[in-house]
């Protein structure tokens, strides 16, 4: 599987306004394929760094989704919504924030660092009994949930802008940013929803390197930004072959490969030159193919 075959991924700096899947339509039309997905849903009113996979490569959004996400986002003071963002009803109002310090915002972050227990919102993709939680809200319903445990490995405030909060976020996958919001909210006795959001990156990828929808049928800004299947699994451990074990490999056989490495591995992407052959396990030297591409 490589980018000449037109097997590739592809970074796209989704707008404000259209989902996910409305931007997967938009470059299913200008690349001329149905073969297109992503690997990770923005909400309609976020913006920013949507990875999208073609052809093939549609294959392996599963090895995506774990990775660690990168936002800048602002956080409203004042006013609480029944979704946590700017799209929900307002349910609380306060003017508490007119009193708060930079002294004070700076410890209610610091609550929101480090390993968490986060419960996730009311209006959210977590399903509930096979059913989205946002489904059952609408409907009225509200559902204990239970804390789910992340990671915020930073939370910085940029800009204190009362009732506005401008602060970046990197963390876990499964973090809810408006959930941040929120709890910093909570925490600063005032309440607080999320007013925007920008994704900036997802695991290596970042949103500097993405083509805007307004330029997918530009062939030459999309050649700019594609990548390689291989490449986008860089956080992956890679092992290259030759073309006999490539063979092999595509054959799905099992191989005892010559230097297996210090330590085994989970899950590693095979490879030959620039093609990615197959996703394997590594276990004590032997190579066993999980998903195999063929040529």
């Amino acid at each position: 599987m490589k980018l000449a075959d037109g097997d590739f991924l592809l970074p796209v700096d989704k707008p404000v306004g259209p989902t996910s899947h409305d931007v997967v339509g938009m470059a299913r039309r200008a690349l001329g394929t149905r073969r297109v997905g992503h690997t990770g849903t923005l909400d309609p009113f976020a913006s920013g760094l949507l990875v999208l996979c073609v052809g093939r490569a549609t294959r392996l959004s599963e090895y995506f989704t774990g990775m660690d996400k990168r936002y800048d986002a602002v956080a409203h003071l004042g006013i609480e919504t029944d979704t946590l963002d700017l799209q929900g009803e307002v349910v609380s109002t306060s003017d508490a924030w007119r009193d708060l310090d930079r002294t004070a915002i700076e410890s209610a972050t610091a609550t929101q660092t480090g390993p968490i227990n986060q419960i996730p919102p009311q209006f959210s993709a977590k399903k509930v009994d096979g059913e989205a939680m946002h489904r059952r809200a609408r409907r009225g319903e509200e559902i204990a949930l239970l804390p789910v445990p992340v990671t915020v490995h930073e939370l910085a405030v940029t800009d204190v802008a009362l009732p506005d909060l401008h602060f970046t976020v990197r963390c876990s996958s499964g973090t809810y940013v408006r959930a941040i919001a929120r709890d910093l909210g909570q925490a600063l006795g005032c309440g607080a929803h999320l007013r925007a959001l920008r994704r900036t990156g997802v695991g290596s990828f970042d949103l500097s390197a993405a083509v805007s929808v307004s330029a997918l049928d530009d062939a030459r800004a999309v050649t700019a930004a594609c990548m390689e299947p291989c490449e986008g699994l860089r956080h992956l451990t890679q092992v290259t072959v030759n073309d006999e074990v490539a063979s092999r490999i595509r054959n799905g056989q099992r191989v005892r490969i010559a230097d297996p490495g210090s330590a085994s591995e989970a899950l590693v992407a095979v490879t030959c030159g620039s093609d990615l052959l197959a996703m394997a396990t590594l276990d004590e030297g032997v190579l066993r193919p999980r998903k195999v591409f063929p040529a």
